[in-house]
């Protein structure tokens, strides 16, 4: 006869198969996902082994983060080291054979989590879909070694990339962090303050898994009333709405541009913004979607 402890280990060994079984199945259909991706993006996207490939990384990355030459944001022996370790350096390369795009991400311990360090494409390519075919070369790689979660950072500002993040990949964010990185330079990021948020993307989940097929559900701002005004942003027009309990916040729809342009406005957003989120995270939302017009959707947790 069965005692209660031989009961719970019964049971918690049929959670842990079924859950394996789970995440295999989503992972052979991930790398269905990530093949299309990439035949659709018109790039060969593979695991970066080699010392030729990882020099060619580190001149992307340093292209596109606007960074000197011998100041890469991350340089090619890193990127040797963190392949070697058994974690992963992705590589987009065009019928040309010319690197379109990369992203690199390590792994937690105990393989709970993959943490993405970085990720970028050839600046002139962004709407072809190399970094969708990045990011789900990605979640493949994760779901094959049985890890269900990646995490990374992400500038709250730029609403393209946070668009991309939350609508496109199906991420959420729950958790904002003041001056992330401390000081930054480059052409990006301007000396503005590294505030970030942090993106948590369930790889197995039925949101991600709809995602990959490209059939993300698309936020609308709704239609507000002015009583729904909550506040104004810094350049006068609504910045934050409730809507019935669902909340809509909105940044520049181009900060990069505003940055160079009036560094003073931009220091304006990056503080309203800041206030805005981290009162909402404290009340329990998450930000779960990005409109086309660059508005946030917050709800609440268990609806992320």
């Amino acid at each position: 006869m069965l005692n209660a402890k031989d009961t719970v280990d019964s049971l918690d060994q049929t959670v842990a198969m079924t859950l394996s079984t789970h995440l295999r199945s989503v992972a052979d259909h991930a790398h269905l996902t990530a093949t299309d991706a990439a035949r659709s993006a018109g790039v060969s996207v593979h695991d970066e082994r080699e010392l030729p490939g990882f020099a060619s990384i580190e001149a992307l990355f340093s292209l596109v983060w606007g960074l000197p030459p011998r100041e890469p944001p991350i340089p090619a022996e890193l990127l040797r080291s963190i392949s070697h370790a058994g974690c992963n350096v992705t590589a987009a390369y065009d019928s040309h054979g010319t690197l379109t795009g990369a992203a690199v991400a390590i792994v937690s311990p105990g393989d709970t989590s993959m943490y993405s360090l970085i990720a970028g494409v050839l600046p002139g390519t962004a709407d072809r879909g190399v970094g969708f075919a990045l990011k789900l070369h990605q979640r493949a790689w994760g779901l094959a070694r049985g890890i269900p979660t990646m995490t990374w950072t992400f500038d709250p500002l730029v609403s393209r990339n946070a668009r991309f993040n939350l609508t496109k990949l199906g991420a959420h964010a729950g958790e904002y962090e003041q001056d992330f990185y401390g000081p930054m330079h480059g052409a990006i990021n301007a000396n503005d303050d590294s505030d970030r948020l942090i993106a948590v993307w369930p790889l197995a989940r039925q949101r991600s898994v709809d995602c990959s097929e490209a059939r993300a559900e698309q936020p609308e701002l709704p239609i507000f009333p002015v009583e729904s005004v909550r506040s104004l942003g810094p350049d006068g027009d609504p910045a934050v709405i409730d809507d019935a309990g669902v909340w809509w916040c909105r940044v520049p729809e181009d900060i990069v541009r505003l940055r160079a342009q009036n560094p003073t406005l931009a220091a304006e957003w990056r503080r309203s913004i800041r206030s805005v989120f981290t009162e909402l995270f404290a009340a329990g939302y998450v930000a779960s979607g990005v409109t086309r017009s660059g508005w946030y959707r917050f709800v609440s947790g268990g609806q992320a």
